[in-house]
């Protein structure tokens, strides 16, 4: 086989979508696939007549487009990689792309001279099928929060994972043990916000790839297995100046005591919007039994400084590395759009001078300062996002009405099923 190109894009679930084409398309090029992906779900229904899809107006195309400065190593032998823009059929951006909507949230941060920088921690489970066929947990009894080796991971499969990364030019900073086994952390390099979620979305594919090329399901389900922890998508955030300088840096030291004019905008955006956020952070049935009081997951509307028990932690570090970490977001949900919700949420603050609340000063497990936390459910989460016209609008309306619709028929195609019945509604894809 001679070289090829896979042309990729994220959709509105999560999954990544594309293409291989012939090596004549490495170069600025486009195709086209049906704008009713949109009305597209996890179990492959008919098509639903969500809103912006034009399922009833003909199922026409819409266009997934490149440039070649893009492309870069695949992971698969002869097979180079790009992610796509989706435009309209006349070229001109299509309100639904994801990947669209994060680089409008950092063009809105642009116009206040800063460019958003972000860096992605990623949480996973690892299954496999036993004699039965049915999927059970990897079996690692030997696994260690921090843990490292054969005793975390017998069949060493993240070493697969971490020598492909290293081959296809992934900036891949750590690989560890979780506190849950068999749960894994990887963790990728910072860099400007469309260019750290780009590498995360193809970093997570490949992850998920070799892992099933060494007969594992790696998953990034936010609560696969009910009695463990959840798996959680960490977007730390600072913002670089016209000079290359970090604009959340108040000196050498960070921590909440610290925290300047922009932090603290951020900051209280993030409180402001903390209940509609959820609805794109954290956005499957699942989501929700990861979001709950005393589990380190940003249930609470709160923040702190070196606190595991809020939902937005201000690092203590200060300088060159001050940053943010927001702590809701799970990797069911789609990176750019989580990623341009918490921007556009944080600008919100920021330009609109929302007073910033009182720390968290509990412990978050027997008392909490905050008083509110996320919806109880998938359902109530799209009336909290729905209800939150300025984040709608920030984030872009289209998108979040399909989302809302779609999101609101997951609730009906799940209703009724629990434990393994709807974890594997979702394993396969996410």
């Amino acid at each position: 086989m001679g070289e090829r190109l896979r042309a990729m894009f994220c959709d509105h679930l999560s999954i990544m979508r594309g293409k291989y084409l012939p090596a004549s398309k490495m170069k600025d090029d486009e195709s086209r696939v049906a704008q009713a992906l949109f009305a597209v779900h996890y179990d492959k229904d008919l098509l639903i007549d969500a809103p912006h899809t034009k399922v009833r107006t003909g199922i026409p195309d819409m266009v997934f487009g490149w440039k070649a400065e893009e492309i870069r190593a695949g992971w698969e032998p002869d097979t180079r990689v790009v992610l796509s823009d989706l435009l309209n059929a006349d070229g001109s951006p299509l309100p639904l792309c994801p990947r669209g909507a994060l680089k409008r949230a950092q063009a809105g941060w642009g116009r206040h001279g800063l460019t958003a920088k972000v860096g992605i921690e990623f949480e996973a489970y690892a299954f496999v099928k036993d004699a039965d066929g049915r999927l059970v947990p990897y079996d690692n009894p030997g696994g260690v929060v921090y843990g490292t080796g054969n005793f975390t991971d017998p069949e060493r499969f993240t070493d697969a994972i971490w020598e492909v990364a290293e081959e296809a030019g992934f900036r891949l900073e750590l690989i560890t043990a979780e506190y849950d086994t068999p749960q894994f952390e990887f963790t990728l390099a910072y860099d400007e916000a469309v260019k750290a979620i780009d590498e995360a979305v193809l970093f997570r594919q490949m992850a998920r790839e070799v892992a099933l090329d060494h007969g594992i399901l790696l998953t990034f389900l936010p609560k696969p297995i009910l009695g463990k922890g959840g798996s959680g998508l960490h977007i730390n955030l600072s913002f670089a100046d016209g000079d290359g300088r970090n604009a959340l840096a108040a000196g050498q030291v960070g921590g909440p005591e610290h925290l300047n004019e922009l932090g603290r905008g951020a900051v209280a955006g993030w409180m402001r919007h903390h209940k509609a956020l959820a609805g794109l952070c954290a956005p499957t049935v699942l989501s929700y039994a990861r979001l709950q009081p005393a589990s380190m997951s940003g249930y609470w509307q709160n923040w702190g400084g070196d606190h595991r028990g809020v939902t937005v932690r201000v690092s203590a570090e200060g300088g060159a590395k001050a940053r943010l970490e927001h702590r809701m977001p799970d990797a069911s949900a789609n990176p750019y759009t989580a990623t341009a919700a918490v921007l556009q949420a944080a600008r919100l603050g920021y330009e609109g001078s929302y007073p910033l609340p009182p720390l968290e000063e509990g412990d978050c497990f027997e008392r909490t300062d905050a008083g509110t936390g996320v919806a109880g459910s998938l359902s109530e989460a799209m009336d909290d996002l729905q209800a939150d016209g300025a984040l709608c609008d920030a984030v872009g309306r289209e998108l979040c009405e399909n989302h809302i619709f779609m999101k609101r028929a997951e609730v009906e195609k799940t209703a009724g099923l629990e434990g393994e019945a709807l974890r594997d509604f979702y394993i396969w894809y996410v």
